[in-house]
């Protein structure tokens, strides 16, 4: 018997199906394989159409029954994770209005930096634990202004995972973790933040109705079934943004455990039981996975946006489209801590909220023509992503995260050497790397919500530590020294 996880991107989609009885991931399949489009009509946006989820979803749960021979009878509950503060706005009809505005769209900041200033910061920080940003509400807002015809046809607003619940059940509906990663939910008062959506202008019936992160959603409906594969009736009972569901499937749930991610973006997640903020709103707090209005279990995320897209970039334009990721992390190891002075900033990839929604851009700097080559580059860059993280995570301090262990995926940037070793060094942290995803840990998640697990101890028995990275002290001031070369170029190109 299995569970199947969905893993909602914004470069691809991917099903994994998890034993139940072992816990161990018995068949992935992910779609397309190559990155799925974001549509860009001006400077900063970015957008999808919703149905290439739908799409790409249906190929990955035929092929992943495929590999494994399952039949849609075999499984007994199904988990979203999706990729967070996206806006799918549809009719009555069930009808997408509009592209979805996606996590990494900008258009909206100085929206949410006026609400900010008018509603008051304290105010704000005190209710939502952030500033309104360039967060789903504001994106909403952004259509109201600009698109009031497309406004008008709205009947309910959904996040990307909310939209693939739908898809699947029929149902129409969300969650407090989700509602508080878009700023519609007011932890003071543990409801909708009425305050917000009034300033807006948006009336509270546009919000789905509310359901536990863990709990049975909805059930696959008829067309669903038939054209997934599946069984009619089989329960989705977990639901969650990326990347508390990639801590969940790391087992970070309690208070002062931490988890990073390395995808296209770069994340450090650490839970609290404290209610803080960061006061410029430069890491955020939402809702973790186990959030209850009981039982305060909040998630401080810093993201950097300009993460595995500018490794990414590095290959495909420094000469290693054809060779690949492996041979860049091999010729990174062999340039010393610092690039020999190359620096690279990797903010090239939208607004960055740990900058205070500056967008300053990528940058590089230093090169030096009779030293530098593409080895340079690429070592630059990785670490340009190592520093930007510790940059964040000086931040987080700040609201009482003090990382001595960061959890990760033994994925994307993680894969390499000089990443994780650049990661440990100017942290002090040691890192733990595992096998696993958000597609497992999504699976997981409706194990827990379906009644499958009675704890998450026993839906993470099976969890296996691979490599444990420890920060190497003889390089430690090579680090920092590294790091501080870094940071001063910084706080030039943003003063």
């Amino acid at each position: 018997m299995y569970l199947l996880g969905f893993d909602i991107g914004s470069s691809s989609v991917k099903a994994s199906l998890v034993k139940i009885d072992t816990g161990s991931c018995t068949a992935s399949a992910f779609f397309p394989k190559q990155e799925m489009t974001i549509i860009a009509h001006k400077p900063g946006w970015a957008e999808q159409d919703p149905s290439s989820w739908w799409d790409n979803l249906k190929l990955a749960t035929k092929e992943v029954l495929k590999i494994s021979g399952a039949k849609g009878s075999d499984i007994k509950a199904i988990g979203i994770s999706y990729q967070m503060h996206g806006l799918v706005c549809i009719d009555k009809n069930k009808e997408v209005v509009r592209p979805s505005i996606i996590w990494c769209d900008s258009r909206a900041v100085p929206i949410g930096d006026k609400a900010f200033k008018e509603i008051g910061g304290q105010h704000c920080l005190e209710h939502l634990l952030n500033s309104p940003g360039n967060f789903t509400a504001s994106k909403l807002k952004w259509v109201k202004e600009n698109e009031p015809d497309l406004f008008a046809r709205i009947d309910k607003i959904l996040l990307p995972g909310d939209y693939i619940a739908m898809k699947l059940t029929g149902e129409v509906t969300t969650t407090i973790s989700g509602l508080s990663e878009g700023m519609f939910w007011d932890f003071k008062n543990n409801h909708l933040a009425d305050f917000l959506l009034n300033h807006y202008g948006i009336k509270k019936d546009l919000i789905p109705t509310i359901l536990p992160t863990f709990s049975e959603q909805g059930r696959v409906s008829s067309s669903a079934a038939e054209e997934l594969g599946l069984s009619i009736g089989t329960p989705v009972a977990y639901r969650a943004g990326d990347q508390p569901n990639n801590a969940f499937s790391l087992n970070v749930i309690n208070p002062g455990e931490i988890a990073a991610t390395a995808g296209t973006s770069g994340v450090v997640y650490g839970v609290s039981d404290t209610v803080k903020y960061d006061p410029k709103s430069r890491v955020n707090t939402f809702a973790h996975v186990n959030h209850t209005q009981n039982k305060t279990r909040l998630g401080v995320l810093l993201c950097i946006n300009g993460t595995g897209i500018l490794n990414s970039w590095v290959k495909r334009n420094a000469g290693f489209a054809d060779s690949g990721y492996d041979a860049m992390n091999e010729v990174a190891s062999s340039v010393p801590i610092g690039s020999d002075g190359l620096i690279i900033l990797p903010f090239g990839n939208g607004s960055e909220r740990v900058l205070e929604n500056a967008n300053p851009g990528s940058w590089f700097g230093n090169i030096n023509f009779n030293i530098h080559s593409n080895k340079h580059i690429v070592r630059a860059a990785q670490e340009g992503i190592v520093f930007s993280f510790h940059y964040g995570m000086e931040v987080m301090k700040q609201t009482g995260i003090q990382p001595s262990v960061i959890r990760a995926g033994h994925a994307n940037m993680f894969l390499s050497p000089v990443f994780r070793e650049t990661l440990a060094g100017v942290s002090g942290a040691s890192i733990e790397l595992y096998d696993t995803d958000g597609s497992q840990g999504a699976a997981k998640g409706a194990g827990v919500g379906a009644g499958i697990y009675h704890s998450f101890e026993e839906a993470f028995g099976g969890l296996k530590k691979i490599q444990t990275v420890y920060p190497d002290t003889t390089k430690y001031q090579q680090f920092q020294d590294a790091y501080n070369i870094w940071l001063n170029t910084l706080l030039n190109i943003v003063k």
